[in-house]
């Protein structure tokens, strides 16, 4: 039974459902960091609810966002980071990434710790901080270089504002 799955899974026919434990063993940070990863501070939580998850893509339009378990099944860059959203001070999270080069980026907000991205209620950064609209940023616009260590960037997070808009707040925690 499991040879035809595994089969189906390699031909790119079959998937896994998602699971929010997938990436992150090779994404975990150590402590001093001191190879490739991203030291992302957070700036413009709208609360301190929920948790903060924290992944790394292909940094090209197909992959960008693109379900973990098919990246993972074509050996395809995919890391998470996923931790309790800090109840104060400043937030950093860190990523390692597997080499040196550039990776789409992205953070949610999961104010309600459910796992999926509230449309309503869940806010969303990406690295280079792009203008959101209805669709999701090109990979270029959400993309940072790591280098051959520790690398900082910050991601603005972004809310829903009325009907038709995502943007950051005005006055955040």
């Amino acid at each position: 039974m499991i040879a035809p799955l595994l089969l189906g899974l390699l031909a790119g026919q079959a998937s896994l459902p998602s699971n929010p434990d997938l990436g992150k063993a090779a994404a975990r940070c150590r402590t001093p960091e001191t190879g490739p990863s991203f030291l992302v501070t957070v700036e413009g939580l709208k609360d301190r609810r929920g948790l903060l998850k924290l992944e790394i893509y292909p940094d090209d339009n197909e992959d960008f966002l693109a379900d973990d378990n098919k990246l993972i099944a074509a050996g395809k860059v995919f890391r998470r980071v996923e931790v309790p959203t800090p109840p104060n001070g400043a937030v950093q999270l860190c990523i390692r990434v597997p080499h040196a080069g550039r990776y789409a980026v992205s953070l949610l907000h999961d104010r309600d710790g459910n796992h999926k991205f509230g449309l309503s209620s869940d806010g969303i950064g990406f690295a280079g901080n792009p203008k959101l609209g209805w669709s999701k940023p090109a990979a270029d616009k959400a993309s940072a270089n790591a280098g051959s260590g520790p690398t900082s960037i910050t991601i603005v997070m972004n809310y829903r504002h009325g009907l038709f808009s995502f943007s950051p707040l005005k006055e955040a925690h």
